[in-house]
Formats: structure tokens, sequence, C-alpha cells
């Protein structure tokens, strides 16, 4: 994009549609052959086993990793909660409770009915029996994801709960432990990348492998979660953050700017839209972000995500237009800081965003925290297929049938006459020989 700012369009220019569509298609962040490198590791760790944990996890990790300190004690684990900050503790106990009352309430109901030829059908839900939660552990610690994935887990009646987070130097952050504590995990490992993916695919040593495979990840851990997919389930192939911010004049231009770069904070490939109705009002936010940037610890990276893959698009009518404009996007984070009458036919008109924020008092970090849903969500256009993470990753469907002789009489026929169609005679006979057997 622009290498002093954010791209600016507007969409009464002439090459508007042009330019959008040339940025909405515009790949972020490097891009490498992550495969070449997530292969072997796959490989090895099914082959090696532990031993090829402890190997990569001395090499990336820099610590003498051994078979038995790769796992976390549970006294450690009670141990890090109690020696945490009584405050931190307080507000993670607080988010855990608005998590769990939120996923809770998804929860399905099983359903079975007569249908007028006389089976009876239906439909059963039943969680896996074990899930892998990955949390990162690169540039900052993440005991939020902790939560947002093992809470939905839990709801859902998943036994076993596997947690791996890399541990670099060999140093636990008492915050993630105490998070993993309160979601009520039951193995903490020592291992992050590739080859704690694997590990949780194939099993190494005393990790046993699990079902489903949830938490977001860099590049890598992407990549082996879309490899071993099939071994086990995956929830999404997680990429760089996004927030849209759909926001008119009457807001203040730094709080706007907040907002901005509370997901380009997260990553040079992240991204941070605005759309605005007033071109004074854009001025003075991208001002805003000059100046507040400055201000964070976290500011190096956010200028790059900011003036790499940062945009602000000058519109006529918000209402109108902002819609459409989103749904192209497909934001993992969309906030509508406007009049509540506006805002609210703005949302209502939107399709594709993995989280709607709705109104001037609505920051999307309360939803990274404390408004209870789910902050696992689909990033890099899938909203427009995908769903945030919920209690139906970890449950499975299984259909039910019961069918009486009146059932098969009703309904047998016709099977058999399309399995034959189809070529499939074993099919056919396997209704025909009940069909004569009940001499219909």
């Amino acid at each position: 994009m622009s290498s002093g700012g954010p791209l600016r369009l507007d969409a009464a220019a002439a090459d508007f549609a042009v330019r959008f569509d040339a940025f909405v298609k515009a790949p972020r962040g490097a891009e490498i052959d992550v495969g070449a490198v997530v292969a072997p590791v796959i490989q090895d760790v099914r082959e090696r086993g532990m031993d090829a944990l402890v190997d990569y996890t001395k090499r990336f990790d820099k610590w003498d990793a051994t078979a038995y300190s790769l796992r976390v004690p549970p006294e450690e684990i009670q141990a890090a909660l109690i020696a945490c900050d009584p405050e931190h503790v307080a507000a993670l106990r607080f988010a855990a409770d608005r998590i769990a009352e939120y996923h809770k309430r998804q929860l399905p109901q099983d359903h079975t009915f007569e249908d007028p030829a006389g089976l009876t059908l239906g439909w059963r839900w039943s969680p896996v029996e074990a899930a892998g939660l990955y949390a990162p552990g690169g540039l900052a610690a993440y005991p939020s994801s902790i939560l947002m994935n093992a809470i939905p887990a839990r709801a859902a009646g998943v036994t076993r709960l596997a947690l791996v987070t890399p541990t670099p130097q060999g140093k636990d952050r008492p915050i993630v432990l105490a998070a993993a504590a309160i979601a009520g995990v039951d193995e903490v490992w020592r291992i992050g990348g590739a080859q704690a993916i694997a590990a949780l695919a194939y099993g190494a040593g005393a990790l046993s492998p699990v079902d489903k495979i949830v938490g977001p990840g860099n590049a890598y851990v992407a990549e082996a979660k879309r490899r071993v997919y099939g071994v086990v389930g995956i929830d999404a192939l997680a990429g760089p953050s996004e927030i849209l911010v759909i926001a008119d004049a009457q807001n203040d231009p730094v709080v706007i700017a907040w907002d901005l770069l509370s997901q380009a904070e997260h990553d040079e490939a992240a991204q941070s839209i605005l759309i605005t109705d007033d071109a004074g009002f854009a001025d003075s936010v991208a001002a805003a972000v000059d100046d507040c940037l400055k201000q964070i610890a976290t500011g190096d990276r956010a200028r790059i995500s900011w003036r790499n893959c940062g945009a602000i698009i000058l519109v006529r009518d918000l209402v109108a237009e902002a819609p459409a404009l989103s749904d192209r996007l497909a934001p993992e984070h969309a906030e509508i800081a406007c009049a509540p009458d506006a805002a609210d036919k703005i949302a209502a008109a939107m399709k594709h965003a993995g989280a709607i924020f709705i109104g001037r008092d609505a920051p999307e970090a309360l939803g990274d925290y404390v408004t209870g849903s789910n902050h696992v969500l689909p990033t890099n256009r899938t909203a427009r297929f995908a769903s945030g993470l919920s209690v139906f990753d970890f449950l499975k469907r299984t259909s039910i049938q019961s069918i009486r002789p009146e059932g098969l009489r009703s309904i047998g026929p016709a099977a058999a006459l399309l399995a034959r169609a189809e070529g499939l005679p074993a099919h056919a006979l396997s209704v025909e020989a009940r069909l004569k057997s009940n001499k219909i």
C-alpha cells in the first residue's frame, strides 16, 4: 500500500471499484513456503514421538527439555494460580464465568419425530472425547485464548483437554497456567509449533492423541493443522487479525484510533480499516493514529500493519454503502460506531462478519475478553462461509432412523428402484429381501 500511511479510497472516485477490488484481494504478510518446513516435522514426530518433541523444543525454545519436563505437573499449575496477581485471577474468573454462560446457551437439543410414513427419525448430539488446545507463546501470552478454547469444549462435554503452548527458555507464564487451571484443562504441555500439532494428532509418548485441535497460531501451526486434518478435526486455518470500523463524525477520533490499533498491534500483517462518511473525520483519525502509535510498546509492529495493510474509505452514506463494502471484506471483527438507528440498520444489512459490535461504546476489545462471545473468529474473508469457535466445534451429530415393517413397506420400493438406477444391486437387494420376507 502507501509507503507513508494507510491506503485512502473514495467510493465516489471513478477508479474506486478497481482499487477496492485490488485491496480486498491483496495478500498480507510474507509469502513463505511453510509446507516444505512443516511436512518433515510432522513425519519426524510420527516416527520418533517424544524424542522428536524434545529435540525440537531444545532447538526452537532454547531450553534443556526432557520427556518428563515437557509436561507441566498439576501442582505447578495450581501453584501458578496461587502466585498470580489476585486482580488478574479475579479478572480471569470473571471472564471465564461470562464465557461459560454464553456458550452453555449454545447447546443444541436432541430431537426425534415420527413422519407420515411411520418412521421414527431424529438426531443425537455427543461431544468429542478429547480436544487439543493450542495457545500461542510468541509475541505475547494469551491467557484469554485458553479460556475461549477450553470453556466451550467443557460446555460441550469434552472429557479430556490437552493444552500445548511454547515456553521460550523453558519459562512458564504464570498467568497462562492460571487460565488453564480456571478453564479446567487436564494437561499442559510445554511444546509449540508444528511439532505440537503433530503430537496432538498422532500422539507422542505420554501425550495421547486427541480428536479435535483448536486454537490460533502462526503460519507453521496453521499449515500443520491443515496437514493433519482428516486424522483429527480442526477448527479453522487462522490468519492475521482484522478489524473494520464503521464510524461517523460524532465519534472521538482518538477513541476510533485506539480501536484500529487494537488489532494492528497483534501482527505486522494484521489489518485495520475505517469506513466513514466525513473526510475531515477521516483526517482526524489518521492523525490520531500517528500520535497513538508513539504511546504504546507495540507501536513498531502496529505502525507497519497500519501502513502496509490498513485503509481509510470515504463514502457518502454509511447506511446505504457500508454494508456492501463490509460484506466484500468479510472482516473478522466489525465495529459500527454510529447513532443507534443507523448502527442497527447497518448491522442488519451485513451478511459476512466474524463478530459485530454495535454502538459507540462497543469496542472490539471487550469481545476479546469479557462479553462472553468467542474471540476465535474467521479471518482472511472466511466469514463468508465460516463461524467463530463455539460448542458446535466440539460436538458431533448422529442421525437416528428407527424403521418398522410399515415404514419399510412405505419407502422400501422407492429405495430399491433408485439403487438399481445407480447400478448398485446389493443396495437394492438388501431392501427387496426384507420386502420379500415380509411378503410385501
